[in-house]
């Protein structure tokens, strides 16, 4: 039995003696004038056909919801080595898995009985950190994360707690009270922003928030300021909620992240203290930079052609 086990492992340490050999011979003969066995070059030939199967472009990669762990797509690198190609493929994916995935705050909101309202967190799919991790694809990793951040409202029910109390920035305009279709404009998109609330940090989108304004929604044709000409659209009026809105947060001290002048001067506010807004156009946004709620209140009186809006907040804020 002795004898046997010595043959096996000589035969053993000769074959792998023999395939070391041969690899070696086959690393070595690109940079050695020595000729090598036909073994040896048919081995050597193998390689370059193996590698070019490893490629990324024959695998399937898998993208993963960073949130969830779950795979929302799997994702063929069919043109990597065409890097402009390449390129644009993996960006129109970027934007199309965005258009999905993105979703715009809502900010909640107080009802007439002081609780919170609706509401709803913002979603961003982060376009440019995926094309990066696209174009560094590795085959022996093929599960790519996909970067979607959330950001929660930042209020509840306890710190918009008596909110209503302290008006800390107010702004008046007027109007005419016989232009109804107008008129009826700036009610609703007045309406829309009433008693809405930005907890510290928080960005209010006129846009997002009063919607797209359409017939459908009760919005009238009125005179709109377009290319420096007045001329009749639907929604027109909502202009001047916005410049109120504006002239009102910047005096309670709140700060602008997005805002848009009128091609002309508009009658309702001084010169530069406009704010144009339009669907898939000008946005007026801005962000609370306190360390506390605010509320926006508006107040329309019909009768006697005004608007007015306020920004307040809890009487126990303004005294630290």
């Amino acid at each position: 039995m002795k004898k046997i086990m010595s043959v096996l492992l000589v035969a053993v340490v000769g074959a792998g003696s023999y395939l070391g050999y041969t690899i070696y011979e086959q690393s070595n003969s690109k940079h050695s004038s020595k000729p090598v066995s036909g073994i040896a070059m048919a081995a050597e030939k193998q390689p370059a056909s193996h590698y070019k199967e490893l490629k990324p472009e024959n695998f399937t990669f898998n993208l993963i919801d960073a949130r969830t762990g779950e795979t929302i797509r799997t994702f063929q690198p069919v043109h990597f080595d065409d890097k402009s190609t390449y390129e644009d493929t993996i960006k129109h994916l970027a934007s199309d898995l965005a258009d999905k995935y993105d979703t715009p705050m809502e900010n909640a909101k107080m009802d007439a009985n002081g609780n919170l309202v609706g509401g709803h967190k913002r979603v961003v799919l982060k376009e440019k950190e995926l094309v990066s991790r696209l174009k560094d694809l590795h085959i022996y990793s093929r599960n790519i994360q996909v970067p979607i951040e959330e950001t929660e409202p930042n209020v509840t029910l306890e710190t918009a707690k008596g909110i209503n109390e302290v008006v800390i920035g107010s702004y008046k305009t007027g109007f005419n009270v016989h232009d109804t279709g107008r008129n009826r404009n700036v009610e609703l998109s007045a309406l829309a922003i009433n008693n809405i609330i930005l907890g510290p940090g928080d960005t209010f989108s006129y846009n997002e928030t009063v919607g797209e304004r359409t017939a459908a929604r009760g919005y009238q044709p009125a005179h709109e300021i377009v290319n420096k000409e007045l001329t009749m659209g639907i929604g027109g009026g909502i202009c001047q909620t916005s410049s109120t809105l504006f002239n009102a947060i910047d005096l309670a001290g709140l700060e602008v992240v997005t805002r848009t002048n009128h091609s002309k001067q508009v009658g309702y506010v001084p010169k530069g203290r406009d704010a144009t807004v339009s669907w898939g156009g000008p946005d007026f946004k801005f962000k609370n930079p306190r360390n506390y709620p605010v509320l926006i209140k508006t107040i329309m009186d019909k009768q006697n052609g005004s608007l007015t809006v306020e920004v307040r907040t809890a009487k126990r804020y303004t005294l630290s």
